[in-house]
């Protein structure tokens, strides 16, 4: 049989997903499950790891039933998936705790102080990366502080498409751009023994998995591996760089010839730019934000991230539905927001601004803070819940101009991907925002034709990766939608304010958490 399938395992935050391609990149079918993870209340939030290895198995299982003979037509299968977080594994092959994702906040005390000496600073020289309380570094400080015992029983420190991965060959690896921005050194592509020190967790050195380039190694399926996902034994799997990469890869960050950005408006905001050579990369004076390597040869993204994109609009569309519900509706949320989306382009612009720092650890990117949080700022009698939203992705667009102005000047072009790209209004203030044209990305599954094209050019179906994004990414870009100049002209003037505004914020945010910690509460004797 004809091998004329590659398959993305795209292991997302909110969704687990299989996807086919055929060998061109045009997409077959896809597979999903919800994601589940539990948010334990201490700024703690896990995840099962044995559960989403069935549900990966279980995706894989589901697309063999949308895919005619997909058993025996699989040239290869790749994986990726949520970036940063802490999947630990024992020495028999088993978790050794529950996964930390990359919205646990239990480090964030630890990464405050380490931030304000020499260590944060040290750090993001090596690793390209600002220290943040994401990070594995940062979650196996805390854990070496103040849960020992797990330290004790991990063998191996992984993140979540490692994990998927070991499960799929029996191999005990990560890739480069994850390997590097966590305990390595950008310019290397290789681990840094002393980013361990500087974390102060140099015992953990015997945790960090070999790095592997999916492009020039991978393995094959094992047995039970192939019963439990329904593909043949020996079926080539190949370990793909972390989601965000693949997301960018798969949405159009890559142009060798331009200068062109990448916002990929999923749970949490991307923001991307390719640096062709050392020479391009610029840290900036904040410590924020990561460099990650990409598939091809002295090329590396750069990107700023926001806690939480997609996460303030769900937000603000829950309290719609909480006050429908009141008055007896059913209200659809996808309806809500198709409804308030032509809405929000008829809507005055920057009749109130919103800082969307909506999820409970803080920022990461431009800058970091733990105790950032969103803000309304403008409000009067006259705002009403369209203007809100509206500000909302307001607040989103000066988020990625503020992100793309900390790694230097604009991009010529900016392409966008993830499911709010859908969005008519979002893409005209994103354009304004930025004053740049935008192209979205058509393809639905961006995170997972990354990963197969990974995949294509590890079988050597291209040369290289250039060759690889004109066939496969190429033909899913839209035509470019241009700023308007009038509103460019009114983001311009607001963009000012809306970063003072919240840089006025920093010293009051501390006193704000510390102000709402509960308090023992000292009866007054009778």
């Amino acid at each position: 049989m004809t091998k004329d399938v590659l398959v993305g395992i795209d292991a997302g935050t909110s969704m687990m997903k299989a996807v086919a391609f055929d060998l061109e990149g045009r997409q077959v079918a896809v597979a999903s499950l919800p994601n589940r993870y539990v948010e334990l209340g201490d700024g703690g939030v896990e995840q099962d790891m044995a559960a989403t290895w069935e549900d990966a198995a279980g995706v894989l299982r589901r697309l063999g039933e949308a895919v005619p003979d997909l058993k025996g037509r699989v040239a290869a299968l790749a994986v990726t998936g949520q970036g940063d977080g802490t999947w630990l594994v024992g020495e028999a092959g088993g978790p050794a705790a529950p996964a930390w994702l990359w919205l646990d906040s239990r480090a964030s005390g630890i990464v405050a102080d380490l931030r304000k000496g020499e260590a944060g600073r040290r750090f993001h020289e090596l690793t390209g990366a600002g220290l943040n309380a994401c990070m594995q570094g940062a979650h196996l400080a805390w854990m070496a502080r103040h849960r020992p015992d797990v330290l004790d029983r991990a063998a191996c420190a992984m993140h979540c498409k490692d994990w998927l991965y070991v499960n799929l060959t029996g191999v005990r690896a990560t890739d480069p751009s994850e390997g590097s921005f966590t305990f390595g050194d950008f310019r290397k592509g290789s681990y840094a023994p002393e980013i361990l020190d500087i974390l102060g967790i140099a015992s953990c050195r015997r945790l960090l998995p070999p790095i592997v380039d999916g492009v020039r190694t991978h393995h094959k399926l094992t047995e039970d591996a192939a019963r439990a996902v329904g593909l043949l034994p020996g079926t080539p799997v190949v370990l793909a760089y972390v989601d965000v990469i693949c997301t960018g890869l798969g949405g159009g960050l890559y142009d060798p010839v331009r200068t062109v950005g990448c916002t990929v408006l999923g749970t949490t905001g991307m923001h991307m730019r390719v640096a062709h050579g050392l020479d391009q990369i610029a840290l900036n004076p904040a410590h924020t934000g990561y460099t990650m390597f990409l598939p091809a040869p002295d090329t590396w993204a750069q990107m700023q991230s926001n806690m939480a994109a997609t996460l303030n609009i769900d937000w603000l569309v829950r309290r719609a539905e909480e006050v429908l519900t009141l008055f007896g509706d059913a209200p659809d949320r996808r309806e809500i927001l198709q409804r308030l989306d032509g809405m929000v382009a008829d809507a005055e612009p920057g009749k109130v601004l919103y800082h969307p720092f909506i999820h409970e650890a803080g920022e990461r990117g431009p800058f970091v803070d733990p105790f950032a949080r969103a803000q309304f700022l403008g409000l009067t009698m006259n705002a009403g819940f369209v203007d809100l939203m509206r500000g909302v992705y307001e607040g989103l667009g000066f988020a990625a101009r503020d992100c793309y102005a900390a790694m230097g000047d604009l991009p010529e072009e900016v392409r966008l991907a993830g499911g709010a790209a859908r969005s008519r209004a979002l893409r005209r203030i994103l354009a304004a925002c930025l004053n740049r044209p935008v192209r979205t990305s058509h393809r639905e599954e961006a995170g997972a034709a990354g990963a197969a094209m990974t995949a294509a050019m590890a079988l050597g179906h291209y040369d290289d990766l250039a060759a690889c994004c004109a066939e496969w990414v190429e033909p899913t870009l839209g035509e470019p939608e241009a700023p308007d100049p009038a509103l460019a002209a009114r983001y311009d003037a607001l963009f000012p304010v809306y970063r003072e505004g919240y840089r006025r914020m920093v010293p009051v945010w501390p006193d704000l958490h510390a102000a709402r910690r509960p308090k023992a509460v000292k009866e007054t004797p009778p």
